[in-house]
């Protein structure tokens, strides 16, 4: 995501209407239909959300993202499915995981496999997948990123990657309150209700990413966006788990 030109929070005023608060306000930032979408923090920042490139192919950062991606892939919050089209015509096993309906069902519209479930709930393949994608700002799911990457590693296999799209240094870590705000060509403006989010950069997610038992061997840029490739920790050789050291705490009985 990218900030807006102005002030924070700032939108345009309705050309026509007033504000309605709806509860479909990331559907309608899912709609092909012409219009303006930002998320609105609780700190006064403000994000304009890329809907024109969601439903477009992948750009060259995204392509990249792919290009890292060998094996079966989960594409977190896949909105309207582009990298999980991608990842398929790639050759691999991809499948979108969002909360919202309309995703799911723009998704499986372009040809591809999702999935309309909350990614804290049961979800196939745990422990399997190569990969776990978090892109387009979706680390801030649930508001809580060490939360949200500590089930990512619940996802992968133990030598798997979980991708994160990340903000320039110097953002850092932020946790709060946003809603949806969108305003349609006829000048309507409307408003989802509020919901937690965070947003993570790429020097925080160092901190984080050790919190969730993770790390990260990589943060690379393509082109003005960041991303981060997170692993699990490797046991040093010959390491033996505590549980079945002689003399541990584990007993029976």
């Amino acid at each position: 995501m990218t900030l807006g030109a102005r002030a924070a929070g700032e939108l345009p005023a309705p050309v026509a209407g007033g504000v309605a608060t709806r509860p479909d306000g990331f559907a309608a930032a899912l709609d092909r239909a012409r219009g303006r979408h930002w998320l609105l923090h609780s700190d006064g920042r403000r994000s304009s959300l890329p809907v024109g490139r969601w439903h477009g192919p992948p750009e060259p950062a995204s392509a990249v993202v792919v290009a890292r991606c060998a094996g079966p892939t989960l594409d977190v919050g896949c909105g309207p499915g582009r990298l999980t089209l991608a990842l398929t015509r790639a050759g691999h096993t991809a499948v979108g995981v969002d909360v919202s309906a309309q995703a799911v069902r723009l998704t499986r519209r372009r040809g591809a496999v999702a999935i309309h479930r909350d990614v804290f709930a049961r979800l196939p393949g745990e422990g399997h997948w190569a990969h776990v994608l978090l892109m387009d700002g979706n680390i801030g799911i649930g508001g809580d990123p060490v939360a949200l990457l500590g089930r990512c590693r619940e996802l992968i296999r133990p030598e798997g990657t979980v991708i994160v799209e990340l903000e320039p240094p110097g953002a850092g870590l932020w946790r709060g309150r946003s809603r949806l705000a969108s305003l349609s060509a006829d000048g309507e403006l409307r408003r989802s209700g509020t919901f937690s989010w965070a947003r993570l950069d790429a020097v925080a997610v160092h901190d984080v990413a050790a919190a969730a038992g993770m790390v990260v061997p990589e943060v690379f840029r393509a082109g003005r966006r960041w991303f981060g490739e997170l692993a699990v920790p490797v046991p040093p050789e010959g390491a033996v788990p505590r549980a079945c050291r002689r003399g541990g705490s584990a007993r029976s009985g």
